[in-house]
């Protein structure tokens, strides 16, 4: 049986429809890897086997009448921490938090319920979700399944283990300046963030978007029409949309493909990741595309900025705890906020600008080009332990700086594998599409997994 649990989610589904199995037993399969993996990754939280058998066994009766609710009924997802589910507090990953159950499904949780996904648990995040890593003052400590010694990323840390250990086949993240492609360039899995409001979120916040962490393209896509239906909760909700989510195929010859290999400021890039990076871009190249170098987005005046900007904004929020609270968040991100109290209101608006000043960049880079390569991170791996890569509450940003700008801008992008370092850690290429053309992040992911084979070997499960 555990065969299964290496099918993609379409031939799971067909699997159901022509009852080579059922979603009970393929789920029956997939709770001893979890048992197996949890100790050693520490992915879940509020993670409720009973309730996913319960939910399993309704999707066999559903399949078993023909009736299923749809696309992904009885397929096991989790959901980011942050995305709250209705009888389940949003503890937002720190010890400050007040554990009180919310009232309603967040809008991608409530999506999958409608189409019957067997919601199995939540995945841990740091503190605020303001880490690129597994460390939280509430979570344990989540590690990366390909060296447990190693950071997984963040701050969806525990949907990016879960889906590399093969937790599931589905994993639901949230992104506000890399928080799906940082950890999913880490832990080798595919993640998409697509256009904001494409999947509707709330709270919606500048930038923030909900995407699929999967270990195959097509995973993600098939994903696609559940969760991008629209809600009226997000006010940056995009229109119903009419895309054929699996029609992945696509011609590269004649587009112009920018290469960036510099973010501009932040953390040097490795040289294993220039080289894994440059490979790709050569990929595209033998397929027909031109590749054109193009320069940085960001700069540091634009980096500092948004760091300013999200102190204050994060001061705000902490200075309402009473001091027993505050004094439980993480020191990292505790001290980091507490810069926010001196910052003033003209200084905070003039950091949220330099938000405007991304996008303009962006736009004007895109002008001439059909798409964009980059680096994902610029480091290959990390410590477990570290609360970023720099794990210095003075350079919390130095890392994102491939990622944050097409938050800003709106546009759709991913992370997709595209080797591993000597050290046997996975490397991201960030694959970057105009405006509302999520499907052409698809389609050029998908291209490139074909050529490359994708992930050929995933972390062995631990005996």
């Amino acid at each position: 049986m555990t065969d299964i649990l290496d099918l993609s989610i379409p031939d799971l589904v067909r699997s159901y429809r022509q009852k080579r199995f059922s979603p009970l037993e393929y789920w029956l399969a997939l709770e001893p890897h979890i048992a197996a993996w949890e100790p050693v990754i520490a992915a879940l939280y509020a993670y409720d086997p009973d309730d996913a058998r319960r939910q399993a066994a309704a999707s066999t009766e559903r399949w078993a009448r023909g009736a299923p609710l749809g696309p992904l009924d009885g397929v096991p997802v989790t959901l980011k921490e942050l995305i709250a589910t209705k009888g389940q507090p949003v503890p937002l990953g720190t010890r400050a938090t007040e554990l009180v159950p919310v009232a309603a499904d967040a809008p991608v949780a409530a999506r999958l319920r409608e189409d019957g996904a067997v919601i199995f648990a939540k995945t841990t995040c740091p503190d605020y979700g303001m880490l690129s890593s597994g460390l939280s003052s509430f979570h344990k400590l989540s590690r990366n399944p390909w060296n447990p010694s190693q950071n997984p990323g963040g701050s969806s840390a525990g949907a990016s283990a879960a889906a590399a250990a093969g937790c599931g086949p589905l994993h639901i993240g949230t992104d506000i300046g890399g928080s799906v492609r940082l950890p999913a360039g880490w832990t080798g899995v595919f993640g998409f963030k697509p256009s904001l409001g494409r999947i509707p979120i709330d709270p919606y916040y500048v930038g923030r978007c909900a995407g699929p962490m999967t270990r195959r393209v097509e995973d993600a896509a098939f994903a696609m029409a559940t969760l991008s239906r629209p809600d009226s909760r997000d006010a940056t909700s995009l229109p119903p949309n009419d895309f054929d989510w699996m029609a992945l195929d696509v011609d590269v010859r004649g587009m112009r493909i920018g290469l960036m290999l510099e973010a501009g400021c932040g953390l040097a890039v490795d040289a294993e990741v220039l080289d894994a990076v440059s490979a790709a871009a050569s990929r595209f190249e033998a397929a027909g595309a031109t590749i054109v170098p193009v320069a940085p987005v960001m700069t540091r005046q634009m980096l500092d900025g948004l760091d300013l900007f999200w102190r204050a904004k994060f001061w705000g929020d902490m200075a309402a705890l009473s001091q027993e609270r505050r004094d439980t968040i993480l020191p990292y991100v505790r001290c980091w906020a507490e810069g926010g109290a001196a910052i003033s209101g003209v200084d905070a608006v003039r950091g949220f600008n330099r938000t405007i000043d991304m996008r303009r960049a962006c736009a004007e880079t895109f002008s001439k080009l059909d798409a964009l390569l980059s680096p994902v991170n610029p480091v290959v791996s990390y410590p477990a332990e570290w609360a970023s890569p720099t794990n210095d509450p003075a350079r919390p940003f130095d890392h994102i700086c491939f990622t944050v700008p097409w938050n800003m801008s709106e546009q759709p992008a991913a992370s997709i594998n595209c080797g591993f370092s000597r050290s046997g850690m996975p490397i991201g290429l960030q694959i970057v599409a105009p405006r509302f053309d999520d499907i052409r992040v698809l389609k050029l992911s998908k291209a490139f997994e074909t050529w490359t084979g994708g992930v050929k070997r995933w972390p062995e499960r631990p005996s």
